[in-house]
């Protein structure tokens, strides 16, 4: 690999602000914000607004829509049309 080109690939620290959890992974992002963590190691930090730990997908509390009184709804409308055809 060329020397100078590649950018700096170290640990940096993504915060949820919904929720404050953290967790330390390997990026090549650049912030001006630093947190000292647990383990007495300053971080680079990213602050997130949705991560796995606030997203309705990843949480359960996604709420399904109930197809029953749609499908009943539209097989009503279009059956008039249907007989009137």
């Amino acid at each position: 690999m060329k020397s100078g080109i590649h950018p700096e690939y170290r640990e940096v620290v993504f915060q949820d602000m919904s929720t404050g959890f953290k967790f330390i992974t390997r990026s090549t992002l650049s912030s001006r914000e630093k947190i000292t963590m647990e383990d007495g190691k300053e971080y680079p930090l990213m602050k997130l607004d949705v991560t796995s730990e606030s997203h309705p997908f990843y949480t359960g509390a996604q709420q399904r829509i109930s197809e029953t009184g749609r499908v009943e709804k539209f097989r009503q409308k279009f059956a008039r049309t249907k007989a009137g055809a």
